[in-house]
């Protein structure tokens, strides 16, 4: 199985987001599904990318060329693929991957995150898609979920099509499980219920 990460880039961060980052990734490896990341050397990108190395995993890596400068893309990965802008990269990494894990992370996060949880409730896929909700991180996520749900903004059914993870462990069983209990798709008839 291919699974994409979508992740924080910068290093200014606890501990504790490293250590989840890079034990999901040896997750990967070990289970031997093949990593797809936006192909950054740092940050909880590159924390995952590590621990898959470090467990002789497969890593897939995939940027514009516009970041292709020193100290940015891993040089280790074990295919790379160059797009021309960000929408290609992201095209291409939902395109090649099996299911989807969220780590904590900035904007660009929360641009892949929210357009990969449109794309499954309106039913362009039906990947597993996972939530990895370290240290907390996305409780505030998930009240902004609730009011919007309670002011009848989005379907509550819409809350079903991902999984809010406590820890790497969890998220691999949230995208192994072959009877995905989350639902793949809101009907149009449902969708502001």
């Amino acid at each position: 199985m291919n699974i994409c990460i979508f992740g924080a880039s910068g290093n200014e961060l606890a501990e504790e987001y490293f250590k989840a980052a890079a034990e999901l990734g040896a997750l990967i490896a070990r289970g031997g599904h093949t990593l797809i990341y936006g192909g950054g050397q740092s940050g909880l990108m590159g924390a995952c990318a590590d621990g898959a190395y470090a467990e002789g995993g497969k890593v897939i890596g995939i940027a514009p060329r516009f970041f292709d400068e020193p100290g940015i893309l891993c040089e280790r990965c074990t295919e790379f693929i160059y797009t021309d802008t960000l929408r290609e990269r992201k095209q291409l990494m939902d395109e090649l991957s099996d299911a989807i894990v969220v780590l904590p992370g900035g904007i660009g996060t929360f641009d892949e995150f929210f357009e990969m949880l449109t794309l499954k409730q309106l039913g362009r896929h039906c990947k597993p898609l996972a939530v990895l909700n370290t240290l907390h991180y996305y409780d505030a996520m998930m009240h902004m979920f609730d009011a919007a749900v309670q002011g009848r903004f989005m379907s509550k059914r819409c809350m079903e099509v991902f999984t809010l993870c406590k820890s790497p462990e969890e998220a691999m069983d949230a995208v192994s499980r072959k009877d995905e209990s989350t639902a793949c798709a809101v009907s149009f008839a449902d969708y502001n219920k």
